[in-house]
């Protein structure tokens, strides 16, 4: 069973379509719908996977292989974001926060020091 809390009805029809893109992509390895899920011009800012929609078809043609299943445990609020350290070092950084009856109930965090990952596309880690 997937948890989602949610509070507004645009973020219900968002996280519908991700849930929905994670189910088709992830689970049932089908590429054919995925014109309905991703622009063309799709920004990926994992520096392991190229721009576009093609970037990510090359990507997750080659993941799929393995064959992977996703199983959502719960879709959250998330918060991206640069930390600069006062030392210089640079932080990518993703907050998660689960909310119960509208206030901050739950989080996780990733980091990741972006210092020594190379970026294989435009965008950079931001």
């Amino acid at each position: 069973m997937i948890d989602v809390w949610c509070c507004e009805t645009k973020s219900n029809s968002n996280k519908k379509c991700v849930l929905e893109f994670y189910e088709q992509v992830f689970n049932r390895w089908d590429l054919s719908s995925l014109d309905a899920f991703m622009r063309d011009d799709y920004i990926q800012h994992s520096p392991e996977v190229g721009d576009g929609k093609q970037g990510f078809l090359k990507f997750i043609t080659g993941f799929i292989q393995q064959r992977p299943h996703a199983e959502i445990i719960k879709v959250l609020v998330c918060v991206f974001f640069r930390c600069t350290m006062g030392n210089g070092t640079i932080v990518k950084v993703f907050d998660l926060y689960r909310l119960e009856n509208g206030m901050l109930a739950e989080h996780w965090d990733c980091t990741m020091d972006i210092a020594t990952i190379p970026v294989q596309n435009r965008n950079g880690h931001f």
